[in-house]
């Protein structure tokens, strides 16, 4: 597991005194506006970047940083990649980071039948979609309970999949 997941991604800027706009990839942005500190990557090495304020505006968040007093310092900051460090970030029990379950097999719950394993989540507006990549491709399972019965970050994701969503 990670110690630093992605948390959003600086959108730009906003104002002429260094604040920028985030984009959020928390459950909600004020999970994002709640840290005190966010890390940039570089190598492979994380660089920690100090919040000095945030809040919530318009959908983003709005943050300042130490360090950065105006926008010729922010804008050069416009599409970079955000982390966090898990520790830093509320997780209900029984709740998963996204980012552990990608590269988990998927099963099926009944006879334990193998069909490949999650690349990645789709969001959509009903509901996320596991992106299982197998035999015949990529087939997109709705992330609801009726089909995701059980995730075992050790063993893998069971479901109870419906004909034709493998074929």
């Amino acid at each position: 597991m990670k110690e630093y997941l992605e948390c959003g991604k600086i959108a730009n800027t906003h104002g002429v005194r260094g604040a920028v706009l985030i984009e959020s990839y928390c459950d909600a942005p004020s999970v994002l506006a709640a840290l005190k500190t966010v890390y940039t990557e570089k190598d492979g090495k994380y660089q920690p970047l100090r919040i000095l304020t945030a809040s919530v505006y318009k959908g983003r968040v709005m943050a300042t940083f130490a360090g950065v007093d105006k926008i010729e310092d922010a804008a050069p900051m416009k599409g970079m990649l955000l982390y966090a460090a898990r520790a830093d970030l509320p997780l209900a029990e029984g709740a998963y980071f996204l980012e552990d379950l990608i590269g988990l097999p998927v099963f099926e719950i009944t006879d334990g039948r193998r069909y490949g394993v999650l690349k990645e989540v789709v969001e959509s507006p009903a509901a996320p979609l596991y992106a299982v990549e197998g035999e015949n491709g990529i087939s997109l399972v709705p992330a609801v309970p009726a089909f995701i019965k059980k995730i075992d970050l050790t063993e893998g994701i069971y479901i109870a999949a419906i004909e034709g969503m493998f074929s």
